[in-house]
């Protein structure tokens, strides 16, 4: 999906070639990467983008200057993307401890069709890490389109989805309908995403790197470029700046809270993305609760509390020491890129192991593969010992048996007593056993008498049932992390294994919490924490809250559908008046449709519950789509030669000949002679040649 986005910009830049935008061009003409630098994916975008979508080449023009160009023959098919030009763009970001609230304003053109003709407009938002889109709005000409999240009753669930979702699991896109060209398309973009905690430091990182064919094609034109950042960390510290990309002055200064702020017209937009990096000088461990009660319109109004700890500077802490059980799926749907990606993730996890760590390695696919009988001290010779072990039996294939290898590891890691004793485990597969699981492990954590392993799961692509391997990370005490694009294995597997092996604290107890028979997280935690929990217990009741959480928050789950809401003004004003009129006439307790009003509905944007049948078929991640079967190729093409005979026997086929040239005429009549002639000669072959007489 991804490389056929990518060749869709990259042939819709060929074709707005065709765009003259008179002598008072400011820019160059769109040039595309050099050809050693280009890849399938080279034209994703890297900043919030806009795009003219385009089946018919030959409305393609300069609204104000048409260029007069011989009309253009066929049809775009995929259509072509080409990027629209951009007139402002705004960015703030409000950060809360660990995550961004990020909102993207900017106004963008459609300058690449006629005016007399019209396109949809596809919008894409690049997020960054563990983004979630909150909303889009649009406005243009005299409509408006805003997204919304419903719960979706089963009357409606023969709605058609239309065009929108995730291109990649951090790319959100949309699509505007039938935008007139030379229109100013005004657009809001709202997401969250996690801030990145690194060696003491906060990270923001936004995709802000626009490319230079978005840059208006007139010296007239302003560019304002205009840049905001709230920092509230709760920890109370004073605020440090560690690194920013953008030249933002800081406004505002006040204990655990800072402010900066960058606006200007620029030359040319940002051709880097945002970051901005900050620490909190403290070097001792510290925390606090924080209190509120619920808004108004809350539908739980109970009161809130958040409890946050903060490590400090870890450097100068010790961490524990680890003995750790790396539990590796190698079923044969991990073939290719990702075992390659998972073994060499591994193998740098294990050089990361401090030499009084012990660790041991579970290979498993419908069987378990062990590397030793007992816990290995993380010397030189182990680790080298156990890359010739990866190496000879990391070769996919088989079922996936979760159940076993998982066992085997809590077994023999129950004698733990001076160290913490770790779970490791990455699949790409669902298993029909997960709630008996779930149920063995929490029953084993109950009944341990030693230190219970912490369980840390990490899931590949999306046939995994991530919100089983996060029950289990929840009951294990460990964390959940995910690469639901497999380009992003090692990165997001490195990253959940420093978590684990960076443990400074370990058991925390609060004894005033001890009375309180639930606790629940911030919004999007919350929401995720739920619907484990309503998966684990097939309840249709947390079902119920989870979608109440959602609608109420805005962050997606699996029991709301994104719609957008079309709002035609003109439209509105007309059946507004005609409402009134006939109002008087109609029964009074009549109730009239939201006037000028249109829901557009979207695919289902949340990952599910995994797929049993793509695990036990071994379907690689990112193979979702599959080739229509024999019989519906059969079928398509018949109705395609019906749909062409029905053409080529009436008065438009006749009129088209008739506007024929002569040398068409006469390759036209050869041919059907030679036809003509195959035909004669099968015959033959067939009847004559063969010895049968009819």
């Amino acid at each position: 999906m991804t490389e056929d986005f990518s060749k869709a910009v990259q042939d819709g830049l060929k074709l707005s070639k065709r765009i003259y935008f008179g002598k008072d061009r400011a820019v160059a003409p769109p040039k595309p990467p050099p050809l050693m630098a280009r890849s399938a994916t080279a034209f994703l975008p890297s900043a919030p983008m806009l795009y003219a979508v385009i089946h018919d080449p030959g409305i393609v023009d300069n609204p104000d200057i048409p260029s007069y160009q011989p009309h253009v023959y066929g049809r775009c098919d995929p259509p072509a993307l080409i990027p629209l030009q951009m007139n402002a763009i705004q960015m703030n970001a409000d950060c809360f401890h660990d995550t961004a609230f990020v909102t993207v304003a900017g106004t963008w053109r459609l300058h690449c069709v006629m005016g007399s003709r019209s396109c949809d407009c596809r919008v894409a938002v690049p997020m960054a890490h563990k983004g979630s889109i909150l909303g889009v709005e649009v406005s243009v000409s005299n409509k408006s389109y805003s997204t919304q999240l419903v719960v979706m009753e089963d009357q409606n669930g023969n709605v058609p989805p239309q065009n929108g979702g995730f291109l990649k699991s951090n790319i959100f896109t949309l699509t505007i309908p039938q935008v007139d060209g030379g229109s100013n398309l005004s657009i809001k973009l709202r997401w969250s995403q996690k801030l990145v905690y690194s060696n003491g430091h906060f990270s923001l990182n936004v995709p802000f790197n626009f490319p230079d064919f978005v840059n208006p094609a007139g010296k007239k034109i302003s560019k304002r470029e205009k840049i905001q950042v709230n920092v509230d960390a709760v920890a109370g510290g004073e605020l440090l700046c560690k690194g920013i990309s953008h030249p933002l002055k800081e406004v505002r200064r006040h204990a655990g809270s800072m402010g900066l702020l960058y606006e200007s017209d620029v030359p040319s937009w940002s051709n880097v993305d945002f970051s901005f990096s900050y620490a909190v000088s403290s070097s001792h461990i510290n925390g606090g609760v924080l209190l509120e009660s619920a808004p108004g319109h809350d539908f739980d109004q109970r009161d809130m509390f958040y409890v946050y700890l903060s490590p400090g500077d870890i450097h100068s802490k010790k961490v524990f020491k680890k003995e750790i059980m790396f539990v590796m799926d190698i079923s044969g749907s991990m073939r290719g890129k990702l075992i390659d990606d998972t073994k060499h993730a591994l193998l740098a996890a294990l050089s990361k192991l401090n030499h009084d760590d012990s660790f041991n390695i579970i290979a498993f696919n419908g069987e378990t593969y062990l590397f030793s009988k007992s816990m290995e001290l993380a010397t030189t010779d182990a680790v080298e010992r156990a890359t010739e072990w990866i190496d000879a039996n990391f070769v996919a294939g088989g079922g996936t048996n979760i159940s076993h290898p998982l066992n085997t590891a809590i077994e023999m890691l129950s004698n733990a007593q001076s160290s913490v004793p770790i779970i490791f485990l990455v699949t790409d597969g669902t298993v029909e056993d997960e709630r008996q699981i779930c149920a063995m492990i929490k029953n084993r954590m109950t009944n341990a008498e030693s230190i219970c392993p912490r369980i840390y799961t990490f899931g590949i692509g999306s046939f995994c049932n991530h919100y089983f391997l996060r029950t289990l990370a929840m009951i294990g005490k460990g964390q959940y992390d995910a690469a639901v694009d497999v380009d992003l294995i090692e990165t997001r597997m490195m990253t959940l294994f420093d978590k684990a092996s960076s443990l400074i604290l370990a058991n925390i107890k609060m004894d005033t919490l001890d009375d309180l028979d639930d606790l629940e997280v911030s919004a999007r935690d919350q929401i995720e924490h739920l619907t484990a929990q309503a998966w684990l217990l097939e309840s249709k009741q947390l079902e119920q809250k989870v979608a109440k959480l959602s609608l109420q928050t805005g962050f997606m789950s699996e029991y709301t559908r994104m719609i957008i809401l079309e709002t035609d003004h003109l439209k509105k004003v007309k059946e507004s008046a005609g409402t009134k009129e006939a109002s008087k006439k109609s029964h009074p307790q009549c109730e009239a449709p939201v006037q000028g009003q249109r829901m557009i509905l979207l695919p289902h944007l949340n990952i599910g519950f995994g797929n049993l049948s793509a695990t036990l078929e071994n379907t690689p991640p990112g193979c979702e789509t599959k080739l229509p079967e024999v019989p519906e190729i059969f079928k398509a093409a018949t109705n395609c030669c019906e749909t062409l005979c029905s053409y080529c026997c009436c008065m438009c086929c006749i009129q088209c000949c008739t506007r024929l040239n002569n040398q068409c005429v006469t390759t036209l009549t050869q041919l059907c002679i030679g036809l003509g002639c195959f035909g004669c000669l099968t015959c033959c072959s067939e009847i004559c040649c063969s010895g049968n007489e009819g």
